[in-house]
């Protein structure tokens, strides 16, 4: 007798599965959604870091620039007595002290190409014949922003290097009657926007790179695309964002198709980061797991409608093996059955928190996951805070040690040149008396020379000279007073020169200030880290727990296991039993044999 492989009905065998893969489905589609959302935040919050990280990096290689600027720019300003040579001098000491700027230079406001204009840079450049400065869009962009920095460029100047490109930073100078003197300028070499993003990528299939508000690149890992190539005709965007759109300076992280994309404004400049990559570089690995993961779980519910199909059999088969005369063994069987029945539904329960538990442990092993992934970019940024703060105290020490020289000078001045005066004065004072005195004996002498007559003629023109010599000495008098008021004049410029001082002394003051705003920034993500690494640790102890409420779930499918075993053994023995009524149910399995060949 051929035996049929499932002895269920269709509706059965249905019944059975249908939960099963009800599960399966539902914990695939949710995976699959879980992961999707994961990997889409993680690439979107590891875009804006780097565009946060790179827009950062522009801007310190900017700074020394403006600063630059800015301190010549006050510098001769203040200067009332500004000629050609002391602005020549301001330009040179400059340029030492800021070597990040490829030239720093002063041009007059009246036009180089008349011959009342003049161009002064810090390596001696010489402008060839019929230059002028108002054609340039340094000079035009310094006169309208009326005292800001104003930017122009990239342009090319092979005064730098065949091919070089040069950004230009400048910016108009007024006296203190608000009259235009010049332009201040410093240009850098656009090589500093590159090296802020050479070699940073979010993933190994990423660009990060530099556009104007245009889209034209500023920076490429192609020397031939700087200011020839658009980032919108290279890169692909879709047809969600316009060039105005995409470019509005609002922070952007999206994907859309296979590609994530991320755009941020470098501070109020008309520059943009941009950052565009596959997405497969983050969901390749992660889609293979999950792949994984599911074919495991199908395996295992594949494994469970199994057994649970031939456990159904078993039970049917020796249904049909006994009959009505084994009312008593068939109890027996029907209490095992119920125990069966008990412990499958304990078994199903602890599987199903075993699945809520082992779910709530991905996700606080998620949360971890982003927790210390925030732990390491906010320790990343204390320490690049920390280096920045090392670099401006070293500033601000230099800059307080040229005040303090620059004030001793002033002061060692000031004293020798009124030690001089008081000096001057003490002659002057008695040259005057000798002066009056000998215009009183000239004077006594004229008079006893008219009183002697012709004898005293001769006395006469003698006393006459001795006064007019006393005229020459006042006269000399004189001129010594304006002298005196020359020395005095040389002291008010020293007084000057201390007010500048005073000037640097408040630059070297405020660099304090934005030292001790970085140490604050660097203090508040220590106490950032502080806290994340507090709720690292409350989540791990909710994990710990987790992992106790699994080992008492598996002792509880133990227990289940073991009373299953007693029931098989029940069944075992009453199996044995039928087999000493087996000869008074041949027609009954005659019978059914019967049945099981017509349903085949």
């Amino acid at each position: 007798m051929k035996r049929k492989l499932i002895s269920l009905s269709p509706k059965q065998f249905l019944t059975s599965i249908a939960p099963f893969a009800i599960v399966a489905i539902y914990v695939s589609v949710s995976f699959s959604i879980l992961i999707n959302s994961i990997l889409t935040g993680t690439m979107t919050k590891q875009c804006e870091v780097l565009a946060e990280e790179v827009e950062y990096e522009v801007k310190q290689a900017f700074e020394p620039p403006s600063l630059a600027i800015n301190v010549m720019a006050g510098t001769i300003s203040r200067d009332k007595k500004w000629d050609k040579d002391s602005v020549e001098a301001i330009v040179k000491s400059t340029a030492e002290i800021y070597p990040q700027c490829s030239s720093v230079f002063f041009v007059s406001a009246r036009d180089v190409a008349t011959k009342n204009g003049y161009l002064i840079t810090s390596d001696n450049y010489t402008p060839p014949a019929g230059w002028s400065q108002s054609n340039k869009p340094w000079f035009s962009n310094a006169v309208n922003a009326k005292g800001a920095v104003a930017a122009a460029g990239p342009y090319e100047n092979d005064r730098f290097g065949a091919g070089t490109l040069i950004l230009t930073f400048s910016r108009a100078i007024y006296d203190s009657e608000n009259e235009f003197i010049g332009v201040v300028g410093c240009d850098i070499s656009l090589a500093n926007l590159s090296a802020a993003v050479k070699g940073r990528k979010v993933s190994a299939n990423s660009h990060v790179e530099l556009i104007d508000s245009t889209g034209v690149f500023l920076t490429n890992d192609d020397p031939a695309s700087i200011l020839k190539k658009n980032y919108f005709d290279v890169w692909t965007l879709g047809k969600k964002y316009t060039v105005a759109s995409y470019l509005d300076g609002k922070v952007k992280a999206f994907t859309e198709g296979k590609l994530f994309y991320c755009v941020r404004q470098v501070g109020v400049s008309p520059w943009f980061v941009v950052i565009e990559g596959p997405t497969s570089d983050f969901t390749s690995r992660y889609y293979t797991e999950m792949l994984l993961v599911n074919i495991i779980t199908i395996f295992i519910i594949l494994a469970c409608i199994g057994y649970s199909t031939w456990n159904m059999n078993k039970m049917r088969a020796k249904e049909k093996e006994l009959g009505d005369k084994m009312y008593a063994e068939t109890q027996n069987l029907v209490v095992a059955a119920k125990e069966n029945a008990a412990t499958s539904q304990d078994q199903s329960a602890a599987v199903k928190e075993i699945v809520a538990t082992m779910e709530d442990n991905n996700a606080l092993s998620e949360n971890i996951s982003t927790k210390v992934k925030d732990v390491a970019q906010v320790a990343s940024k204390t320490s690049e805070d920390v280096a920045d703060g090392v670099r401006y105290l070293e500033l601000n020490v230099a800059q307080l040690h040229e005040i303090a020289d620059a004030n001793q000078k002033t002061i060692d001045g000031i004293k020798s040149l009124g030690d001089k005066i008081e000096n001057v004065w003490d002659i002057v004072s008695l040259i005057n008396s000798v002066a009056d005195q000998t215009k009183i004996i000239a004077f006594n002498a004229e008079l006893e020379a008219s009183s002697a007559g012709e004898a005293g003629k001769n006395f006469h023109i003698v006393a006459s000279e001795i006064r007019r010599l006393a005229d020459n000495i006042t006269d000399s008098t004189k001129e010594i007073k304006d002298r005196i008021t020359e020395i005095q004049q040389g002291s008010d410029s020293l007084i000057l020169a201390s007010e500048s001082g005073t000037v640097k002394i408040q630059e070297g003051y405020e660099s304090a200030k934005s030292l001790e705003e970085r140490f604050a920034s660097i203090k508040n993500a220590s106490e950032i880290t502080a806290g994340s690494a507090g709720d690292i640790t409350t989540i791990i102890q909710q994990q710990a727990g987790a992992s106790e409420q699994i080992l008492v779930t598996l002792r509880q499918i133990a227990a289940g296991v073991e009373n299953f075993t007693a029931a098989t053994e029940n069944i075992s023995s009453s199996s044995q039993n039928l087999k000493i009524i087996a000869n008074e149910l041949n027609k009954q399995n005659a019978k059914i044999a019967g049945q099981e060949g017509d349903d085949e």
